[in-house]
């Protein structure tokens, strides 16, 4: 047994056996429960100064709370490496990773089907807003008082905030319904990754298109990039879908959108304040919702848990992570150039 250790914090439910298999090339330990002061006391007392790799969760948050820069600061020297489980990582603080030398990846593509099926559920339901029979039904009212024609999605204009993996997966399935995909990035893909998807403005993305999906990933940057100025430039009668991150829009705007009739109907997976969810939403009938159940399947929960472990045999044996976070992977690539040209 070789001296390092990994720490896993929460549970692996679809890998188990995999990680107790990671036990040939690294000591193994778990943090499954616990309080965030309980852990930083550990850290702190010594308990994981052997620690070189930590496999965490969105799940286990609830564990040690965000991963900012008062816990990072605690973790013990020997960490180099936190390898992820989830698509988004906003409760890490990657500047203070960087800072200390540490490491850390995600877990993308793995999400990207999932989240693109969830998706495209929630842009129908919205179309047909579909709310009111689901629950009409239910209650024995068959179509109830207040059913509505929905809308087709063909030859709808269906625009994608944030063309990543997700969001290409989100377009791919989008143009099976005859719809026209444009998108908006920081920077136009290449065209041989476009798959035919018009490159706009974030302008005119608002302006023009039927549906917005907002695929893109929360930092302080993106957070509210949806808000009253950017309903005001939709279309009358927009359909919105989020399954990324819910404070990239401001429900509050969203709300009132809805109700002076800018946006016709919105599907969401994600919420400003989760697990608490809008009262203006909860109560309009428009509006499809779901529990963040973007990647709640069980081939993408195991294949999530597979590529963590991937990672985290990659960091202990090779020195790096197959899925490192943007951030750090493209500050890596400025500081080899850097080099290369002094």
């Amino acid at each position: 047994m070789v001296g390092k250790a990994a720490l896993l914090i929460g549970e692996i439910t679809h890998a188990r056996r995999e990680w107790q298999e990671c036990g040939a090339i690294l000591k193994l330990k778990e943090y499954p429960d616990g309080s965030r002061e309980e852990f930083v006391s550990k850290c702190r007392n010594g308990d994981f100064d052997d620690v070189t790799v930590i496999y965490r969760s969105n799940d286990s948050n609830k564990i040690t709370g965000n991963f900012n820069k008062e816990l990072v600061d605690a973790l013990p020297d020997s960490l180099k490496f936190i390898c992820h489980n989830g698509a988004g990582y906003d409760n890490i603080d990657i500047e203070a990773c960087t800072r200390r030398g540490i490491s850390v990846s995600s877990t993308p593509v793995a999400v990207n089907d999932a989240t693109a099926d969830i998706a495209i559920f929630l842009m129908l339901g919205a179309l047909r807003r579909i709310t009111s029979s689901f629950q009409s039904v239910r209650q024995g009212n068959w179509r109830g008082s207040n059913f509505q024609l929905g809308h087709d999605p063909k030859n709808k204009v269906f625009g994608i905030l944030g063309m990543g993996g997700i969001g290409s997966a989100v377009a791919t399935r989008a143009r099976a319904f005859g719809m026209k995909i444009q998108y908006h990035n920081r920077h136009q893909l290449p065209s041989n990754e476009e798959g035919g998807a018009e490159y706009v403005s974030f302008k005119e993305l608002l302006e023009t298109s039927d549906v917005l999906s907002l695929n893109l990933s929360l930092n302080p940057s993106t957070k509210h990039i949806i808000s009253k100025p950017q309903f005001d430039m939709m279309k009358e009668g927009v359909v919105v879908i989020n399954t990324a991150r819910g404070p990239l829009i401001d429900e509050a705007a969203l709300v009132e959108a809805m109700k002076s009739g800018k946006v016709w109907s919105v599907g969401v997976d994600v919420y400003e304040e989760e697990p608490k969810i809008h009262l203006g939403l909860l109560e309009n009938e428009n509006v499809v919702l779901l529990p963040h159940i973007g990647t709640a399947t069980f081939e993408t929960q195991r294949d999530m848990e597979l590529l963590v472990l991937e990672n985290l045999k990659d960091a202990v044996q090779y020195g790096r992570l197959k899925t490192q976070v943007l951030e750090q992977k493209y500050r890596k690539n400025e500081d080899d150039r850097w080099l290369r040209n002094h």
